[in-house]
């Protein structure tokens, strides 16, 4: 049981911060798209998962803020009878380009943090556990504030959000950065604590020729477009599935 929790901390996050990069060259496109970022609010999430054969459940918080030209996530994950496995933090400012992180820390269960850095003024993205490199052009994210980015980029052009529309990020995790694709499959309907919500079910697959994890999203337009489920699937098939539990703290439509 307790390999099998620590593997959730190897995986189970709404930061989406533990997908595998895979090397990609040190230059990368610019791409700027229109954002509407949601209200601030505080996420609850049910995680059930299936690892080497056993069936595992859990919780999940998030805390979403932006206001003043400035953003925050935060998440946290616990598993039963182990209790906290995994944090992960980003925060930043918000300029033209949407989401501008400055800083992207990661907790494991039984690790040391590691963390990105944004660095505005030398216009360079860096990272404590390797010396790459990277240029800030504009737009670039973290493994957590990519999907409150997504979520923006939806808000703002929710006509386009139609399936087979694809949506591209160049995202930094621990130790390098690479391009992220997001594809829109369909409108599907999902039973959730909240009831019966219509989605947006959108696809992040790993890079050709890779074996890292698939990473399916669920959002939610009646509920400010939150993510409502997200499910990280494994090439052994082993998958973590969070499901939204609660949501406060929600502005009003």
């Amino acid at each position: 049981m307790t390999l099998s929790l620590f593997r959730i901390s190897i995986a189970a996050t709404l930061s989406c911060c533990l997908i595998t990069a895979s090397a990609t060259p040190l230059d990368h496109p610019v791409t700027r798209y229109k954002f509407d970022l949601p209200p601030s609010a505080d996420l609850s999430y049910a995680i059930q998962a299936q690892q080497s054969g056993l069936s595992i459940n859990g919780e999940g918080l998030v805390k979403w803020q932006a206001a003043d030209k400035h953003f925050s996530v935060s998440s946290e994950t616990r598993a039963m009878l182990v209790g906290k496995i995994l944090e992960a933090t980003s925060q930043g400012g918000i300029d033209d380009y949407g989401l501008a992180p400055t800083q992207f820390i990661n907790k494991r269960f039984r690790k040391d943090p590691t963390t990105t850095s944004f660095n505005r003024d030398t216009g360079t993205i860096s990272f404590s556990q390797s010396s790459e490199s990277y240029p800030i052009k504009g737009g670039e994210q973290d493994r957590t504030s990519v999907i409150w980015q997504l979520i923006a980029v939806a808000r703002a052009a929710p006509r386009q959000f139609k399936a087979g529309s694809e949506w591209v990020f160049f995202v930094a995790g621990q130790r390098d950065a690479e391009p992220w694709t997001f594809k829109v499959i369909k409108k599907e309907k999902i039973s959730t604590s909240l009831g019966e919500l219509e989605t947006v079910h959108i696809f992040k697959s790993p890079p050709p020729d890779a074996k890292d994890q698939q990473l399916d999203i669920w959002l939610a337009p009646s509920l400010e477009w939150y993510p409502v489920r997200l499910r990280f699937t494994d090439p052994n098939n082993d998958f973590i599935e969070q499901t939204l539990r609660q949501v406060s703290n929600k502005a009003a439509k």
